[in-house]
């Protein structure tokens, strides 16, 4: 079976809205879109074509299968590490509402989640990434199928913005893989999936 990989970009405050650019999702009147921007170095490109380079599809939710809908099919290099296997690797969104999906190779899927995700993990050769699709994310998360995040957590607070783990997101716990810390300041992680935290106190034990 195939590994669900989850990247992430997040700012110090835990927002994952709109990373890319001012109009990318300007929902609840958000107005600080394209705050990863200006921390996109060598380094930061090397981690993400290497992330890219492990795809075998793409598992996307709705608003970002969009997003990048509306750019990456214009973007032809066949150099360009993205781009490259955007455009011919398959991809699926999940969306109850979306009817057809214009962009080459693109499937849409609803109905009963766990099962379509499983089956989809059986089928595909390499990872089955979800990029962004914070939405799907979490709810990848609270049905155990994720297997693997990489967190790119950028040095920048915004005060508003929606969250990646909001109120309410299902108790996880993670263990640590790798991690490093690009030029320009973003540090990425890398955790699998450890099931639900564990509790203990720092009380000092009863007569010490």
């Amino acid at each position: 079976m195939g590994k669900l990989v989850l990247t992430s970009f997040v700012t110090l405050d835990g927002v994952h809205q709109a990373p890319g650019g001012p109009q990318e999702d300007t929902r609840d009147g958000f107005e600080q879109g394209g705050w990863s921007v200006p921390y996109g170095d060598d380094d930061f490109g090397r981690f993400i074509g290497a992330v890219f380079d492990r795809s075998g599809a793409f598992l996307l939710g709705r608003l970002t299968y969009e997003i990048f809908a509306s750019y990456w099919p214009k973007v032809t290099d066949p150099a360009d590490p993205v781009a490259s296997r955007l455009n011919r690797l398959p991809k699926y969104v999940v969306s109850t509402t979306l009817d057809r999906a214009g962009w080459e190779g693109t499937t849409v899927i609803g109905g009963d989640l766990a099962k379509e995700v499983t089956g989809l993990k059986e089928r595909t050769d390499g990872e089955l990434q979800v990029h962004g699709s914070g939405v799907l994310a979490r709810s990848l998360l609270a049905l155990g199928l994720v297997d693997t995040v990489h967190l790119l957590t950028f040095p920048v607070v915004l005060g508003a913005g929606r969250r990646l783990f909001a109120e309410g997101t299902v108790p996880t716990a993670f263990r640590h893989t790798a991690g490093s810390v690009t030029a320009a300041g973003v540090s990425i992680h890398s955790y699998d999936l450890a099931g639900r935290p564990e509790y203990g106190s720092y009380d000092l034990p009863e007569n010490a």
